[in-house]
């Protein structure tokens, strides 16, 4: 950032904001800090091209360079201060902090699998039964799409593309279209072709032995059950591997901006928690 620019920030603060001399010394210094993070590790962004990405990414950096939250947050509120004055005053056409969560110390984050866990997890079905066939599809396609409970609930056979790999998901008059991993593939034409042969293609994806669209309370106690006899010392919800999907492509690569259009988030910051437990 031009030392012009950065010249009229400071005297803002101190003179329009009437902010302690403590104060402005951090902020300029949370700033100056943030300037040298982007030439080391960002290529040619500089302060006034600056994404909401990028500040995510940054904060997450604070963290594991074991900065305390209270310093995480206090250099978010830097960055919050800076770029809400480049805003007002055009130097910018985005605020890349606007909606962004300063980290809450009391805030836990969310518990995942490993690929190992997965794996053990879904051995445990027997899939020469319609019960373990249709547990071993559902617990894939939620690992595959990342899906909430509501979301498999709501699927319908024909919102299934076999032939394209690809889910349809319909909610809140939204609309997903969502790829689909082998694995998942080959379990849905495995449960569908043995045990479904004779369902209309309106009817729901995943049902009880009844015939009747299964449950939330009924999914849980699915997870339950394959957690207990996994053996795996974690507590596993669907929510849990929608979590580790996550985790997972952004360890593969994945930008943070599409695992957000994959899983229905409609701000960037919701998910920036899982910057904070990805590993490089």
């Amino acid at each position: 950032m031009p030392d012009l620019i950065l010249d009229k920030y400071m005297n803002y603060i101190r003179e329009e904001k009437k902010l302690s001399a403590n104060t402005v010394d951090a902020y300029i210094r949370d700033v100056v800090q943030f300037n040298d993070y982007l030439t080391k590790y960002c290529g040619e962004v500089n302060m006034l091209e600056t994404n909401k990405t990028v500040v995510i990414t940054y904060l997450s950096y604070l963290q594991k360079n074991g900065k305390a939250i209270s310093t995480i947050s206090r250099n978010l509120a830097s960055l919050r201060c800076l770029y809400q004055y480049l805003l007002n005053n055009n130097f910018i056409l985005e605020d890349p902090t606007f909606n962004l969560k300063s980290p809450k110390s009391e805030r836990k984050l969310p518990n995942v699998l490993n690929k190992a866990e997965i794996e053990l997890l879904i051995s445990q079905t027997n899939i020469k039964t319609e019960k373990g066939a249709r547990d071993k599809a559902m617990i894939q396609l939620i690992y595959s799409a990342g899906l909430r409970v509501t979301e498999i609930l709501d699927l319908n056979i024909d919102d299934l593309n076999i032939e394209s790999g690809l889910l349809k998901l319909r909610q809140d008059s939204m609309s997903r279209i969502l790829p689909l991993d082998k694995l998942a593939i080959n379990s849905l034409v495995d449960y569908l072709e043995q045990y479904r042969t004779n369902s209309n293609s309106d009817e729901p994806l995943f049902t009880n032995l009844q015939g009747d669209k299964l449950t939330r309370q009924g999914i849980w106690k699915i997870f339950k059950q394959y957690n207990k006899m996994a053996g795996i010392n974690k507590d596993i919800t669907p929510h849990i591997l929608r979590h580790s999907f996550a985790i997972h492509m952004l360890n593969n690569g994945v930008s943070l901006t599409k695992i957000q259009k994959m899983m229905g988030h409609s701000d960037l910051s919701t998910i920036q928690s899982y910057l904070l437990i990805a590993k490089e």
